[in-house]
C-alpha cells in the first residue's frame, strides 16, 4: 500500500542537493539515505541527515536470541497462561518467544526497565501489540506515541527506541515477520488505495508525528539483530539527526478499537477480521462487535478442523462467548489435524446475546508452529479435556 508521508525539509527532486540554511559540511548540503523494499523495486523513503548515516567506529559480537524448541510428544491443543511470566530485561531483551516458524516468531515481552539501547531489527518487520503501557516510539524520521491497544507496525532496519511512561507496567505482543507485513491485498484498490468496504482506512494510520534531529557527535550505539545473531555497532554520531523525509516506508500505529467489525445475519468466518497480511501468516482483530441477525443463528465459531493452519488467539478484554477458561493474556494455540471449536454450553447461552466485548489478536499460520522453552511453566496440560461436558 503507497501509504505516503512527508516531514520536515527535503528538496524539490530526489537526489538533488539539499541544501543547509547558511552551509556548511560538505558544501553546505544534508546527507541523503534512501531506505527500500525489494531492492529498488518496490516502497520506499528517502531522509536526509546531519551526517553521513554510515560512520562505524566499532563493530563487535552482542551474543544472539535463543529459542529452545519444545519437543511434543503428542499432537494436542494448548492453553498458555502469560500472565504467570515473569518481567524481565527491557522491551527488547525481555521478549519471551513464546512459539514460531520459519515465517514467524511470537514473543511476549513484560519489560522491567526502560530500553538500554538503540535497536534495529536487520531481517524482520515487527508488529508490537500494545496490551498495558503507553509511551513514545522514537525513530530517525520522528516521534510516535502510542498508548495500550495499540499496534506498532515497524518496518525492518528501522533503529528505535521504545519509551514506555514512567510507573508504567508495559505488556505487549511482539510479531516478527520473516516476510513483507502489511495490507491485506484484497482491501486495496487498483489505486493502492484502501478500498471502501475494507475495515479501516488509511485515516486510522498514524506515522510518526514530530521530527526533532538530534544534533550531536557522541558516540551512540545500535544493537542489531539478524536471525538469532545480535551485533552491537558504534556509530560515530547519533542516527536520529534527520531533518526531513518523504516516501511510504515507516513506523505507524493502528488503534485496535478503530477496526470496523464486518458482520452479517449469520456467522461471518475469521477472514473478515483479517487486519494484516504477510507470507506465511496472517493476523487478526477479534473486535467488539454486534452479532448475527438470523433468528435461528448460532452466534459462537463453527467447529472446526483445520486442515492446512495453525490458529493462535490472544486474549485481550472482554467476555470471550465461545471459550470457556481463559484470562487477560491467555494464548490458545489449536494445531492442524485435531478440530476445536466452542466450548459446551457456549452456543445455548450466546442465544439472546447481541452484541460481544471481547478483544483478542490472532494469528493463523501456513506452516506448523513450534513452542519454545518460556511457553512450557504457562501451559495448562487439561485444556485438550476442556470440551468435555
Amino acid at each position: 500500500m503507497a501509504f505516503y508521508l512527508k516531514l520536515g525539509h527535503i528538496p524539490p527532486k530526489r537526489h538533488t542537493a539539499c541544501r543547509r540554511d547558511g552551509g556548511f559540511r560538505d558544501e553546505g548540503i544534508y546527507y541523503e539515505e534512501v531506505i527500500t523494499r525489494a531492492g529498488f523495486s518496490a516502497g520506499y523513503t528517502i531522509a536526509y541527515h546531519l551526517r553521513p548515516p554510515t560512520r562505524v567506529k566499532k563493530v563487535e559480537p552482542a551474543g544472539g536470541v535463543t529459542l529452545e524448541p519444545i519437543t511434543e510428544p503428542v499432537l494436542r491443543h494448548h492453553h498458555l497462561k502469560s500472565a504467570g511470566l515473569a518481567r524481565g530485561g527491557d522491551p527488547i531483551t525481555g521478549r519471551a518467544g513464546i512459539m514460531g516458524n520459519a515465517d514467524v516468531t511470537l514473543s511476549v515481552c513484560k519489560p522491567a526497565k526502560p530500553q538500554q539501547e538503540l535497536f534495529r531489527n536487520a531481517t524482520a518487520d515487527e508488529l508490537l501489540f500494545i496490551h498495558q503501557g503507553r509511551g513514545t516510539l522514537r525513530t530517525m524520521q520522528g516521534s510516535l506515541t502510542f498508548s495500550e491497544l495499540d499496534y506498532l507496525m515497524i518496518p525492518r532496519t528501522t533503529t528505535y527506541q521504545l519509551d514506555f511512561e514512567p510507573g508504567a507496567e508495559p505488556v505487549f505482543l511482539a510479531i516478527e515477520s520473516a516476510g513483507d507485513l502489511g495490507v491485506p491485498p484484497r482491501y486495496l484498490n487498483h489505486h493502492g488505495q484502501l478500498r471502501l468496504g475494507a475495515p479501516y482506512c488509511e485515516r486510522d494510520l498514524h506515522g510518526p508525528e514530530t521530527l526533532a534531529p538530534i544534533d550531536t557527535e557522541a558516540e551512540t550505539t545500535v544493537l542489531v539483530k539478524d536471525g538469532l545473531r545480535l551485533t552491537r555497532y558504534t556509530l560515530a554520531s547519533h542516527p536520529f539527526d534527520v531533518v526531513g523525509w518523504d516516501g511510504v516506508v515507516f513506523p505507524y500505529r493502528f488503534h485496535a478499537l478503530d477496526f470496523e467489525p464486518i458482520t452479517g445475519k449469520v456467522h461471518q468466518p475469521p477472514p473478515v477480521h483479517q487486519t494484516f497480511d504477510a507470507p506465511g501468516f496472517v493476523v487478526c482483530t477479534f473486535a467488539p462487535r454486534l452479532l448475527d441477525t438470523h433468528p435461528d443463528a448460532i452466534k459462537v465459531p463453527y467447529a472446526h478442523s483445520n486442515v492446512v493452519a495453525d490458529e493462535v488467539i490472544y486474549y485481550v478484554l472482554g467476555r470471550f462467548g465461545s471459550r470457556r477458561g481463559v484470562e487477560t493474556g491467555s494464548l490458545t494455540l489449536h494445531p492442524r489435524g485435531i478440530p476445536h471449536g466452542p466450548h459446551p454450553g457456549t452456543i445455548l447461552a450466546s442465544r439472546n446475546v447481541t452484541s460481544t466485548d471481547e478483544l483478542a489478536v490472532m494469528l493463523d499460520t501456513e506452516r506448523p508452529l513450534e513452542l519454545y522453552a518460556p511457553a512450557r511453566p504457562l501451559d495448562d496440560p487439561s485444556y485438550p479435556y476442556s470440551w468435555m461436558e
